[in-house]
């Protein structure tokens, strides 16, 4: 699928150093900030029908004043076909599925005309619309100017997130043909939502649809944060990556799945952990910023790091050496450690979630399960794949449990093959109560002592076999990683950062800011952090 923007379909050299830029101007297409920039540079290159002051056909202005022409174009049609293919999970083939769906019973059919405006933006709604044939245009309404943002067609849900989350419309819908569309209303979503978890589902990538780098600002705000690509999905979640509004400060943006937010015992302990999970602060462990609430779901915001899995990285390795394996397992026991000693238990330790950055560097990445210690998992809740014994059958959890979870990734890493190599997710559970798992020497026949001790006794099922915490995990390793600077040194969670912030001002405003920064530094002080100010004059 083609995935030109309008300068390279049009071949007309006026992006920004093309050949025909400085003799007839730079189109405002890829310097646009009508969306806060989030659409300039390429992403704006697929929406330029959405951008004032182009005039490739010879219509100047607003969308609104070259409307016709625009949705005309060859290129309008093009990027509206694309996104229509590239949107494959479409909502008539989820509700018509089977022989009988209980919600397309409960909806009536409507025909709205070409040209019809059938959702207003500002207002709260309680109806979505589900297109059975026909096309609409989303348009949003900001300083008085239309900026067309979407196009939906055939088997695409409109509205949908207005009656899942309640919030006011973010956009005008208008007909751009005739259509036929199925009304659905909130109160029968809600009540087929509580016998349906897989409309939960649905409803989570829906909202992650929205968040496309290719739709508007307005649905892509997560607190002081725009979520823009798409950068991994999980069963439990959905991470995009992200900036800061004000500060253009890169983060990582965690959506978890409906079915998970919308359980009230969920939501609930989650609330009560998330203070402690966001005041974990370790060289090992994600550092999360922030927790939101929007669209009826929970985002976590975290700091955004540049490496690969360990899943991804024995995608192209096979294996990982022995030695590197131990480094890398030394450094999660340090994360681990230092989270267990705060009361909290990961709950998910899988080789997806285990980050490692160039200079070999791990990061613990996925706390949004994570759970006091003691707790009893009763929906066993986490990876099946590397799930001990004891979380399976829904008992407490406790530092055990994650080193059960460290053990497994332990024998895949080095041997590139799961322990269990099982399917069927009931047969997969007996194994991990019933069954020991192979000896990883059997496979790798160098493999050096202390790392195949490490793996046999992190993985024994019952948990009084195993480690009893991360440190005595640490010292079977120890052989394997005398130069691994942490396992010696508790005073690296001490290690400080320095961030340098410059400030231009007008002199009239001297005062307004003395006084801010003595807001300022009386709380940064009160955080354990060192202001000093410099002048610098004259820039």
């Amino acid at each position: 699928m083609s995935t030109q923007n309008c300068w390279e379909f049009k071949n007309c050299g006026r992006e920004p150093g093309g050949e025909n830029a400085e003799k007839l101007g730079v189109c405002p297409t890829p310097v646009d900030t009508s969306f806060n920039g989030i659409n300039s540079g390429r992403n704006a290159g697929r929406i330029c029908w959405a951008i004032a002051g182009t005039f490739c056909n010879g219509e100047e202005g607003s969308f609104a004043e070259k409307r016709s022409s625009c949705t005309h174009c060859a290129f309008f049609k093009l990027v509206q076909t694309e996104e229509g293919i590239s949107r494959t999970r479409k909502f008539l083939s989820f509700i018509t599925e089977g022989d009988k769906s209980p919600i397309l019973d409960g909806m009536t059919l409507k025909r709205i005309k070409a040209g019809e405006r059938f959702i207003t933006q500002g207002e709260i709604g309680d109806t979505a619309y589900i297109i059975q044939n026909g096309s609409c245009l989303v348009i949003v309404e900001k300083d008085g100017e239309l900026y067309p943002v979407n196009h939906y067609g055939e088997g695409d849900i409109v509205g949908g997130v207005g009656i899942l989350t309640g919030e006011p419309r973010l956009a005008h819908v208008e007909a751009e043909t005739d259509m036929d569309v199925w009304v659905l209303k909130k109160a029968l979503f809600e009540d087929i939502s509580k016998k349906d978890p897989e409309l939960l589902n649905f409803m989570t990538e829906l909202v992650a649809d929205r968040f496309d780098t290719k739709r508007p600002m307005a649905y892509r705000e997560i607190g002081k944060y725009i979520a823009t690509d798409i950068i991994g999905r999980g069963a439990y979640s959905i991470v995009y990556k992200g900036v800061h509004k004000s500060l253009n400060m890169p983060a990582a943006i965690k959506m978890m799945r409906h079915h998970m937010a919308m359980d009230p015992d969920f939501l609930n302990n989650f609330h009560n952990e998330a203070k402690i999970i966001a005041n974990l602060n370790h060289e090992n462990i994600v550092k999360v910023y922030d927790i939101e609430e929007r669209f009826r779901t929970v985002f976590i915001i975290m700091e955004y790091i540049h490496g690969e899995s360990l899943k991804d990285m024995l995608i192209h390795l096979n294996t990982i050496p022995p030695l590197l394996t131990a480094q890398f397992l030394a450094q999660i026991c340090f994360g681990l450690s230092y989270a267990h000693r705060h009361g909290i238990i990961h709950r998910d330790i899988n080789l997806t979630n285990i980050l490692v950055q160039r200079d070999d560097h791990v990061k613990i990445l996925d706390f949004g399960l994570a759970c006091p210690i003691g707790t009893e998992d009763i929906n066993a809740s986490g990876t099946v794949l590397y799930m001990p014994p004891e979380q399976i059958e829904g008992n407490a959890v406790d530092e055990r449990t994650d080193i059960y979870s460290l053990g497994i990734s332990a024998y895949e890493m080095v041997t590139g093959q799961r322990p269990f190599p099982e399917d069927d997710i009931g047969a997969l559970m007996d194994m991990h109560i019933n069954q020991d798992i192979p000896d990883p020497s059997k496979i790798i026949s160098d493999l050096p002592e202390p790392l195949r001790k490490f793996i046999l006794k992190a993985c024994r099922r019952d948990p009084m076999e195993r480690y009893q915490n991360a440190n005595q995990a640490l010292q079977e390793l120890q052989p394997l990683v005398k130069d691994f600077e942490p396992i010696h040194k508790e005073t690296l969670l001490e290690r400080r950062k320095t961030t340098t912030l410059l400030l231009t001002y007008r002199e009239e405003h001297q005062l307004a800011l003395n006084r801010l920064m003595e807001e300022f530094t009386d709380k940064a002080q009160n955080l354990g952090v060192d202001l000093q100010v410099a002048d610098y004059h004259d820039i």
